[in-house]
């Protein structure tokens, strides 16, 4: 009989947004006269903006007709998407990012997840904690860790993002070889300086190691002076890979379009010693194992950066950012301590008690589903994140469930 891959056997038995499932399933299944509402995974509920909308029925028209249709496209995306890309999320902000540094892909998670496929599988991995799963459980998979011993995995690196800390992690006293980031991050929505992006590129310089920054949700940035690319900081461009998603910025979730900027300048050596460049080595990758981007969602996702596209993306950003504000002075009215929420479409909440106790409490209590901290690491137990993606009618119910549970 053939054999498994043992790697995955080391795995926690459940992914943490599975399990959030099945316990709310269990319970509208048994209390179906109460209705749920979900403020726990980070999916998006309001409508495309009009500009994307009008530029998926633009480009689907042109598949109707042999003088405009398309096959296959560039497996690393449509120059007119790369171009926009580079031009409004980068060089606009002084970072010298190029069309060509750009690959469009169907996700960010998908990014994050593979980028790990370049490089060998002993090497010395940070990643934070509290850390969104999927930064873990793929090198797991790889075989870059032991097997999970009282909540982590002998192999990595842990940075604790704690309140003493401002939930933000300096670099560890020991060399790493990769480095995850997320800022804003996810799950805590905690945002880093400048200087703490600096510090954490010298640390990069110094050691030979790369960072995999994650900057999914820099659309929601509203604090000046705070970078919304790793490339604003100098010298990063020979250190860091960057992700980044329409998934949040422009609702995407369910069209899925995002893009990984990896500079040509940033080399990784093989056993021997030789230099490769990291770019040509995810190039190859990428047009193996991917086909692209479908052209109608290339041509919405370069809508978001017309006038109108960008007016309508920052009105639909503000408004989650609006439930955010709300959900955060709810909390803290209640008495829990708070960040997150003015940067970023997350609020963490420290909740004083085991966060999945926490997690069933509110289920039964307020039929509201937040998601324990203890599922992002152990640096999460004790705290919950309740996310800002829903109506507005269906946050300020929530919150009046909140307050008559919990007081």
């Amino acid at each position: 009989m053939i054999r498994i891959n043992d790697n995955y056997t080391k795995l926690k038995a459940s992914y943490l947004f599975a399990d959030i499932a099945r316990r709310v399933t269990a319970f509208v299944a048994e209390h179906p006269d109460k209705p749920v509402i979900r403020l726990g995974i980070g999916d998006v509920t309001e409508p495309l903006p009009p500009v994307c909308i009008a530029a998926l029925h633009a480009a689907t028209d042109e598949m109707a007709h042999r003088e405009t249709f398309r096959g296959y496209g560039p497996e690393q995306g449509y120059a007119f998407l790369r171009e926009a890309i580079a031009q409004h999320d980068f060089q606009a902000l002084g970072a010298p990012i190029e069309p060509e540094e750009v690959f469009v892909s169907d996700g960010s998670k998908c990014d994050v997840a593979n980028i790990q496929e370049l490089f060998a599988a002993d090497l010395r991995l940070a990643i934070p904690d509290p850390v969104y799963p999927v930064y873990v459980d793929t090198n797991v998979m790889a075989g870059r860790t032991g097997a999970n011993t009282d909540g982590r995995y002998p192999g990595l690196i842990y940075l604790d993002s704690t309140a003493a800390n401002g939930y933000v992690p300096a670099p560890p006293a020991e060399a790493a070889d990769l480095v995850y980031l997320c800022f804003p991050n996810n799950p805590t929505g905690a945002v880093a300086t400048r200087a703490q992006l600096a510090a954490w590129v010298a640390y990069a310089r110094q050691h030979g190691a790369i960072l995999l920054f994650d900057a999914a949700y820099e659309s929601f940035i509203r604090t000046p002076g705070i970078p919304r690319s790793i490339y604003e900081i100098e010298g990063a461009r020979e250190v860091a890979i960057e992700f980044r998603s329409y998934s949040k910025l422009a609702g995407f979730t369910g069209l899925r379009c995002a893009y990984t900027v990896i500079p040509k300048s940033l080399q990784a050596r093989d056993a021997a010693g030789n230099l490769h460049s990291v770019h040509a080595l995810w190039n190859r990758r990428h047009t193996t194992k991917f086909n692209g981007v479908s052209y109608p969602v290339q041509k919405a996702a370069a809508s978001v950066y017309t006038p109108e596209g960008r007016a309508q993306t920052r009105a639909l950003t503000d408004f989650y950012l609006g439930n955010a504000r709300l959900i955060r002075e709810a909390l803290a009215g209640l008495g829990f301590s708070c960040i997150g929420g003015d940067n970023a479409p997350y609020i963490w909440a420290d909740v004083r008690r085991d966060s999945w106790e926490f997690f069933d409490l509110l289920l039964q209590r307020a039929q509201v589903v937040c998601t324990p901290g203890a599922g992002f690491g152990r640096c999460g137990e004790g705290h919950i994140r309740i996310s800002a993606f829903n109506s507005r009618a269906n946050v300020e119910t929530a919150l009046a469930r909140l307050a008559a549970a919990l007081r």
